[in-house]
């Protein structure tokens, strides 16, 4: 009796369940609904009409970059100094960002016995670095320093401290201790453990979130130009502004940024693996 009364409970809960999902989906179709016919009675122009045209756009891009014809190379040729600007910003940035995280982790894991009462606000230290966008940290840098790749290098390389000592820290709460405690107890300091016992665990996984991280602010390098900050960003901002006869030029850029992007991807790729083969040899 026991076990069925049981059973009917769970049932109970599981039917009470279903039921207020279902009440919380209809509540959010109810507002979506209600919220779609809100703007498009605020917009200028009807919102199916709008998005028939959606691809309008695209498609003049890719008709003026298939006009251009050969010309189109020379175009991805002429991007590339912006493009390698946009490189060393994120570069830059992720060197000086990366070394930061690295010493954030380490300061804020308890497994590779980190100073205690540091810990809590190390860790809440970085959650300010990385709650606050990139965007919005340079627009603030630009408004103070002025419009140049420094204010973007700046707050790229601030997030990515915060962002990269998250992960860094959760790698470290993973590796295994025995060779700490082996270290520790031959009588080796803290930077000796952390050496030859902690970064060679780690260093895989650290490069991998590194190179990661790098591709992710080249993007956000090229993004940051549209504000100010220079690189390919400035120039895409330049050619989508500029309307009817650019579209070669922007094709050309998305191009570059896509190739761009698989290269770093696929050398991180190639230098994991590398490391990795190489630590399981040793």
């Amino acid at each position: 009796m026991a076990v069925a009364a049981l059973e009917q409970e769970i049932l109970s809960m599981r039917k009470r369940r279903q039921l207020y999902s279902l009440i919380g989906v209809l509540l959010v179709v109810a507002v979506l609904v209600s919220g779609y016919s809100k703007s498009n009675a605020m917009n200028s122009g009807s919102f199916v009409q709008g998005l028939s045209k959606f691809f309008d756009y695209p498609s003049e891009i890719v008709t003026e970059a298939w006009d251009a014809g050969s010309a189109f190379f020379g175009l991805i040729v002429h991007f590339m100094p912006f493009m390698l600007e946009t490189l060393n910003i994120a570069a830059v940035a992720t060197l000086i960002g990366g070394a930061l995280a690295v010493v954030l982790a380490m300061a804020s894991t308890r497994n590779v016995d980190s100073y205690g009462p540091l810990i809590p606000v190390i860790r809440r230290m970085m959650d300010i670095m990385r709650a606050f966008p990139e965007l919005i940290i340079a627009l603030f840098l630009i408004f103070v320093l002025g419009s140049s790749p420094v204010p973007a290098m700046i707050a790229v390389a601030f997030h990515t401290a915060g962002a990269l000592g998250k992960l860094f820290s959760e790698v470290n709460e993973n590796i295994d201790r025995k060779p700490i405690e082996g270290l520790s107890a031959c009588g080796a300091s803290w930077l000796q453990r952390i050496r030859f016992a902690v970064m060679p665990q780690v260093a895989p996984n650290y490069l991998s979130y590194f190179l990661l991280r790098f591709e992710i602010n080249v993007r956000a390098s090229a993004i940051l130009g549209f504000v100010g900050a220079g690189g390919i960003g400035a120039e895409l901002r330049r050619t989508i502004g500029w309307g009817q006869g650019a579209g070669d030029e922007t094709a050309a850029i998305f191009v570059l940024l896509f190739i761009t992007i698989m290269i770093i991807d696929q050398t991180s790729s190639y230098l994991r693996g590398k490391l990795v083969g190489s630590g399981r040899a040793h």
